[in-house]
């Protein structure tokens, strides 16, 4: 049953076929299907709506309308998310989207499932200059800090942000953690940035999280 949910609505969101998708998420979440592998399944799709951009196949209004239908099935999948993720973890993370890129599909994803396990989040939107990423640091004091980013185009932003937040000498001593996010992240990047995590799916950023914050409780 979940290999037909996942090839329906992996091939759903390829097609852009925004009332067979949530249809079939409807029918699934009713079903007791994973939220997760849910949410999984319309990530690839996306990633296949993206190749298809890349290659001709799909003009910008077709991501816009992948990332519509992608909205949608978040608020469906959302309370069965929430119930399945709930736990005891707590502490505070500020999320952001770095400066050029104004994805936030991860980052909505990362901040329902933070928020189901009992984390504050202070979330700073799309298009985030370094500046306004230290502002908010210095006067909400997170335990971790996340900066988002798709495009490749987003490196330097983050590498510049990070190294003016530990610029500051309040936010150094404080050795926050500080985690990059997004699809095209690796090792390399992570380096190259100079953060001290990096991940590439959403929920296992929630469970790096929970990890760090138990480190830091410990």
């Amino acid at each position: 049953m979940q290999d037909a949910l996942t090839a329906a609505l992996r091939g759903g969101i390829a097609d852009l076929d925004e009332e067979g998708v949530l249809a079939t998420v409807r029918a699934g979440i009713s079903a007791g299907g994973d939220p997760a592998a849910v949410i999984a399944a319309c990530e690839e799709g996306m990633r296949l709506v993206g190749e298809q951009y890349q290659g001709g196949d799909y003009y910008l209004s077709g991501l816009i309308m992948a990332g519509e239908i992608f909205r949608e099935v978040l608020e469906i999948v959302q309370p069965a998310l929430e119930a399945t993720l709930a736990g005891n973890a707590s502490g505070r993370v500020l999320l952001g989207t770095v400066k050029g890129d104004i994805h936030d599909i991860g980052k909505a994803i990362v901040q329902i499932a933070l928020r189901a396990n009992g984390f504050a989040v202070e979330d700073l939107g799309v298009d985030v200059p370094p500046e306004v990423f230290v502002a908010k640091a210095l006067v909400w004091r997170p335990d971790i800090i996340g900066l988002s980013g798709l495009l490749t185009t987003a490196y330097e932003p983050m590498r510049e942000t990070i190294r003016l937040l530990r610029a500051q000498p309040d936010l150094a001593a404080a050795s926050i953690p500080i985690i990059v996010g997004g699809g095209t992240l690796n090792e390399q990047v992570r380096a190259f940035v100079g953060a001290d995590y990096w991940c590439n799916d959403a929920l296992e950023g929630v469970r790096l999280c929970q990890h760090i914050i138990g480190n830091l409780r410990s």
